[in-house]
């Protein structure tokens, strides 16, 4: 016994030695990252525990320690209600859509602008496609919402296409496309950053191997450019499917209108409606939680499977 009692006071203070000797090595380091530990602390885990009302009858006058307890009632209303398979489907189609459009998007624009030999030409392009991303959500949506009117810029194209005029954003069934388009119109450029950093990183001796081997371009990019950035196009992938069913509700609810709810309205706008401004605050808690719980389980499956088919991951 007093053989292991020593050993264990010995790894004790060797691991007090190393923590000591590390700290005296990488003080400015912690120091800098004290405050994004702070952040995350007090804006990200302290909030936490305000999910607890998602199983409560939440009263501000009784508190969340004080408001009584109604277990799964909050979510058990929520699957029962009228609006549930409407949310639930247009937030995973809207998803969706925004995945299977706007998740390559970015990789096209990185992989053409790092074919363009012409320094000025690149340079003016990415201003070009970044300036977007700049401008705020809410001038964003009234350009949308003047440019969809009858006398808008989008029914002039339509008109000189041989279409009719039509309040576009009145139409359930265009409601989706114009969302998902005009993201991508603000976010392409800015979301290429990442993948033309990722190209920069491929080694170039491999180019000159595949020219060698005869490869054209096409062929370059398929066996050295894409497996070149594969793992940053992986670990993209994972933390959009990890975000996956959270559609901002800003854009949503600066854009719809009762007319296109059965196609615009998802559960992030639901929540505000529920949450904000009828003030049922347990309620809107459960649907949040609920939600946060779907991406959870999908983060966590695709960062399996990602693991199992291609050795990258998260962890």
């Amino acid at each position: 016994m007093m053989k292991e009692e020593r050993e264990k006071e010995q790894t004790g203070m060797k691991l007090s030695y190393r923590i000591k000797k590390d700290w005296a090595r990488n003080r400015s380091l912690y120091l800098i990252i004290l405050p994004v530990l702070a952040f995350y602390i007090l804006f990200h885990y302290k909030p936490m525990y305000g999910a607890i009302i998602a199983f409560k009858e939440y009263s501000p006058a009784l508190g969340i320690a004080g408001s009584p307890w109604v277990g799964f009632d909050n979510f058990i209303r929520f699957f029962k209600s009228v609006y549930f398979t409407r949310l639930i489907k247009n937030t995973i189609l809207l998803s969706l859509y925004n995945l299977a459009v706007g998740f390559p998007a970015p990789i096209i624009l990185a992989l053409l602008l790092n074919e363009v030999r012409n320094r000025r030409f690149k340079s003016v392009t990415q201003t070009i496609t970044y300036l977007p991303h700049f401008i705020s959500l809410i001038v964003v949506t009234g350009m949308l919402t003047d440019f969809s009117m009858t006398t808008g810029l989008f029914n002039d194209i339509v008109e000189i296409l041989g279409g009719q005029r039509s309040p576009l954003l009145q139409n359930p069934k265009l409601y989706r496309s114009i969302y998902v388009i005009s993201g991508i119109w603000q976010e392409v450029g800015w979301g290429s950053i990442i993948y033309l950093s990722a190209l920069a990183g491929v080694d170039s001796q491999l180019y000159e191997a595949a020219q060698i081997d005869g490869a054209g371009k096409w062929k370059q990019l398929v066996h050295v450019t894409l497996p070149g950035i594969a793992p940053t196009i992986i670990i993209m992938f994972i933390l959009k499917m990890g975000s996956l069913m959270n559609m901002g509700y800003e854009k949503t609810i600066l854009l719809y209108n009762p007319s296109t709810y059965e196609t615009a309205d998802i559960i992030s706008s639901y929540i505000y409606r529920i949450g904000l401004l009828e003030q049922d605050w347990s309620y809107s808690t459960a649907i949040g939680l609920f939600n946060s719980v779907i991406n959870f389980g999908l983060l966590l499956l695709t960062n399996k499977l990602s693991k199992r088919y291609s050795e990258t991951s998260l962890w």
